[in-house]
């Protein structure tokens, strides 16, 4: 996108003298989900906007602590290269929670070229939708994302102080109107601020876990809004809880004992004419989403990196928990990784339920669409439904439960190969091994305390 093609009332607002915005951050998002990028002052808007603004490749490649991948193929081995960043299209994105007015406004990365750079993230989902559209597809793709409210103060996991109450929580409160009252005004700020920003916000609740809380968002028939808007709204909880006193984490499980943050997706697809392929009035669903079903399970191992990104992300996928652990599907089944929520046959859909909220909403999405496009394409014919538990030992194969297990998965994987491009496996194999080296170099106090004197 240019310049010339932005909202130009919008840029005149910006520029003003009196516009109480002195500073634009421009940013690109990681493989980790995370944005990084520049601060520029606002005199440069258009600028950043029209594609003036470069930024290293490997940018989208650090690990999560922000530092490049040691003896990484893209950074000193080809010398760095810079990358063009343009405008996503979103625009300005008004930015209220930092100490003085700023604005946001989101890039992605370009070869020199003009070609799309494949491992940008959000490039990655651009490339699959591109996919859908060579056969009439429109993938219409919702999320609904979990987060906890936690007491900033303490190095781990607490539970915040109501604001209404002055007592700190103490129990579980799925669907409790009396805690969503509790931290109303915190609630009423997200969805300003998702106002704001266009990003389409639905219903709130009370989920199971101690100031846990859940914001559906509503769907859209372009998959990269609809990731878009996971991203943007990952970062307004978070600035929206530092201007109310709180902290916000998305940790898959940032409680050991308590329920894990969850990123559900909800997707079905439409044809030429607007018809959702997915129903033929039956309660079954059609025969192309019973394919797409065989391709998200075919694709589910090797692609459980990129749903479970972390070293914590394994502590969620657990047995008897709300996490799938089993590669199974099954009609109105919340055990199963994949579930066809029932309902009126013109909504029939498919719900994925393995991403935790840490994984990056682009790369979750892209590996959904991907997997279930090969499975369409290929007609590929699915297992029968699960009935009942599907955490049954002997129920279905397994999700991979181990970190490495996952980025060896991904590696070798020939579905997650036609997924996504091969500069973008591997900089994120590269990334995940060195943050899986990481953590095995830590001893934590519960380590040392364990074996202190003991052994």
């Amino acid at each position: 996108m240019t310049a010339d093609s932005i909202d130009r009332d919008t840029l005149a607002a910006l520029l003003k003298e009196d516009s109480p915005i002195e500073s634009i951050q421009a940013v690109v998002c990681d493989l980790n989900g995370i944005m990084r990028g520049k601060r520029v002052p606002v005199s440069q808007a258009e600028k950043v906007l029209g594609g003036g603004i470069r930024m290293p490749l490997s940018i989208v490649g650090v690990d999560v602590w922000g530092e490049d991948i040691i003896d990484s193929e893209h950074v000193f081995a080809s010398g760095d290269m810079d990358g063009i960043c343009g405008a996503t299209g979103r625009g300005i994105l008004p930015v209220a929670w930092t100490s003085r007015p700023s604005a946001l406004v989101p890039l992605w990365l370009f070869l020199e070229s003009g070609e799309p750079f494949l491992a940008d993230p959000r490039q990655a989902l651009a490339a699959v939708v591109r996919e859908y559209q060579k056969l009439g597809l429109r993938p219409v793709v919702a999320t609904e994302m979990e987060f906890y409210l936690i007491d900033p103060e303490p190095d781990s996991a607490v539970p915040p102080i109501s604001p209404y109450t002055g007592k700190r929580l103490d129990s579980d409160a799925i669907l409790s109107i009396d805690e969503l009252n509790d931290f109303g005004e915190f609630i009423s700020d997200v969805y300003a601020e998702c106002e704001r920003q266009n990003v389409a916000a639905d219903a709130a609740i009370a989920e199971n876990g101690i100031g846990q809380f859940e914001i559906n968002l509503l769907h859209s028939d372009d998959p990269l809004k609809a990731a878009d808007d996971a991203v943007f709204f990952k970062r307004i909880v978070k600035g929206v809880a530092r201007k109310h006193g709180l902290a916000a984490t998305f940790m898959a499980k940032p409680y050991g004992t308590r329920s894990g943050n969850g990123m559900h997706v909800h997707f079905s697809l439409l044809d030429a004419e607007g018809r959702n392929v997915f129903n033929d009035g039956s309660k079954e669903g059609s025969p192309i989403l019973r394919h797409a079903v065989a391709g998200l399970l075919r694709g589910m191992a090797e692609t459980t990196l990129l749903f479970a990104p972390h070293f914590n992300s394994y502590r969620r996928l657990r047995p008897d928990t709300h996490a799938p652990t089993t590669i199974a599907w099954g009609y109105e089944n919340r055990t199963a990784a994949v579930r066809i929520p029932g309902g009126s046959p013109a909504a029939r859909r498919i719900e994925h339920r393995v991403a935790g909220a840490d994984a990056n909403p682009y790369l979750v999405v892209a590996a959904i669409l991907g997997a279930a496009l090969i499975g369409i394409r290929k007609q590929w014919t699915p297992p029968e439904p699960i009935m009942g538990r599907a955490h049954l030992p002997s129920a279905s194969a397994k999700i991979p439960s181990e970190w490495g297990q996952a980025v060896d998965a991904f590696e070798a994987g020939e579905i997650a190969a036609e997924i996504f491009d091969p500069v973008l496996r591997s900089m994120l194999i590269a990334c995940k091994r060195q943050e899986i080296a990481g953590f095995a170099e830590q001893v934590t106090d519960y380590e040392f305390a364990a074996y202190l004197e003991i052994v």
